[in-house]
């Protein structure tokens, strides 16, 4: 019963930082989306599902190592989009928001 448990909290670790890696991209959530889909390389065991290419005997490329690639390439396309802009402390500037207007 409890087989299961922990590579469905890698998985889930995998989705969340995807998630927050694309709704606020930025080159931490890009390195904790790489993070996360090298633990989920790792720990995907009971969930690997069907073998697409062997390697060897005891090696292969599964269905589940799909979900890493895809959040690697996300990730690496979010690093290479948000280059080093200048943040609102390095400027002095405040950001404006929606509910800070000056008038």
């Amino acid at each position: 019963m409890a087989l299961p448990f922990y590579p469905l909290v890698f998985m889930n670790l995998l989705f969340a930082a995807t998630t927050l890696c694309l709704a606020r991209p930025s080159r931490a959530a890009a390195a904790a989306t790489v993070a996360a889909a090298v633990l989920w390389i790792f720990g995907n065991g009971p969930l690997e599902g069907q073998v697409l290419w062997e390697f060897d005997a005891t090696h292969g490329l599964t269905v589940s190592d799909l979900l890493s690639v895809a959040a690697v390439a996300i990730a690496v396309w979010t690093f290479s989009t948000t280059g080093d802009r200048p943040s609102a402390r390095r400027t002095g500037r405040r950001r404006r928001t929606p509910f800070r207007t000056r008038y």
